[in-house]
């Protein structure tokens, strides 16, 4: 995967997740794409209202993407996905283990990137066929700095209580779950999936870093 592809992933997921508000869109009912376009609507008055409070406090930066984007993404079951055949032979106590310090890393990575952004970033294009009652995928352009727009898809599935969240992001055509699949598939076999989950509870960032020189070797 291209330097920075990860970076550009969470931030895009970031970018349309992330909103001050709590209004519940999703218990309301809406659909994939109107849930993603009112996130995306919100979200230039948000960080217009409160960039210097969190770029002076990773904390409560933290604490907000915590608060916000827990509720919509599903990150239990986006990392079964990432572990793959390895979540067959885990306890339900290191998948939760896992899940958790996995979500914990990458946010800690990538938070400050929220802190750039700008209305219309994010373009919500128009969804396409017809909508699966299990399924749905919601494809958004994203504008980086330099101008240039990255096609962002945004995979949904809808949970046994009614409501639509967000376990996977493709970038380009590359899906986050298939990049950090690889990634752990290759860590667990050289030293076990405890061993993994407690580097990156312990070493955040770090290990992710060390996990994508890893692969690119």
């Amino acid at each position: 995967m291209k330097d920075n592809a990860i970076g550009k992933i969470f931030y895009a997921l970031m970018c349309v997740l992330f909103i001050a508000s709590s209004a519940p869109v999703f218990a309301e009912g809406g659909q994939p794409n109107e849930v993603v376009q009112t996130l995306v609507d919100n979200l230039g008055k948000t960080m217009d209202a409160r960039r210097d409070e969190l770029s002076k406090n990773r904390e409560a930066l933290l604490k907000a993407i915590d608060d916000i984007v827990l509720p919509h993404f599903d990150i239990d079951y986006a990392s079964i996905l990432v572990l793959g055949q390895n979540a067959r032979t885990a306890s339900p106590e290191q998948r939760a283990r896992f899940a958790k310090a996995m979500y914990n890393s990458i946010t800690h990575r990538y938070a400050e990137g929220l802190l750039k952004y700008t209305e219309g970033r994010v373009k919500v294009l128009p969804f396409q066929g017809e909508l699966n009652d299990k399924r749905s995928l919601v494809r958004t352009q994203v504008v980086l700095d330099d101008g240039k727009t990255v096609p962002v898809d945004y995979a949904f599935r809808k949970t046994a209580q009614g409501d639509w969240k967000a376990y996977d992001v493709i970038i380009e055509g590359i899906s986050y779950v298939t990049n950090y699949r690889n990634q752990v598939d290759a860590e667990i076999k050289k030293s076990g999936l405890d061993a993994l989950t407690q580097r990156l509870e312990t070493q955040g960032a770090a290990a992710l870093d060390k996990m994508e020189k890893e692969d690119k070797k």
